[in-house]
């Protein structure tokens, strides 16, 4: 697994270095053809890998659950976002991710409630579940640069 959690770091970077490199009008813009914005991308990760991994496990999230609540699959942008929760976001981006490493590496997903993603894959246990999220947080960071290179491009 230790290549996975370093895929996950990485993906982990590059959306620290979009929500810390860009603007915060442009994070919070929704861009011409799309229905959430940059922010709204980058902390959709967060929340969904809490219920991908604690969630499906049992397990109580490692982060407050206004993250999850707000940020969740089905949920709409917050187009007033204040510095501070920006900032908070970029914490999360790497201390979860840290988290996630020390509790599987403490054993503590023994247990796992099998989930059929909305991508039509079956996760069976949190090997599956972090393998999958990098996917999906790879996918978020591609809807994020193409929000980014939309929005450079609307600004011509």
């Amino acid at each position: 697994m230790n290549y996975h959690f370093q895929a996950h770091r990485q993906v982990r970077r590059n959306l620290l270095e979009i929500l810390q490199n860009t603007s915060n009008k442009d994070l919070l813009l929704i861009p011409d053809g799309f229905n959430n914005n940059i922010y709204w991308n980058i902390a959709h990760t967060v929340a969904t890998q809490q219920l991908l991994h604690y969630y499906l496990s049992g397990n109580p999230f490692r982060i407050d659950k206004y993250w999850i609540e707000t940020y969740k699959k089905g949920t709409l942008p917050n187009l007033d976002v204040q510095q501070s929760e920006i900032d908070d976001l970029a914490y999360l981006l790497t201390e979860t991710s840290k988290v996630l490493m020390k509790d599987y590496d403490d054993d503590f997903f023994p247990d796992y409630t099998s989930y059929t993603t909305s991508f039509g894959l079956d996760l069976k246990n949190i090997q599956d579940a972090i393998i999958f999220n990098n996917m999906h947080e790879s996918l978020h960071l591609g809807y994020a640069t193409a929000q980014k290179r939309a929005i450079l491009g609307e600004q011509f």
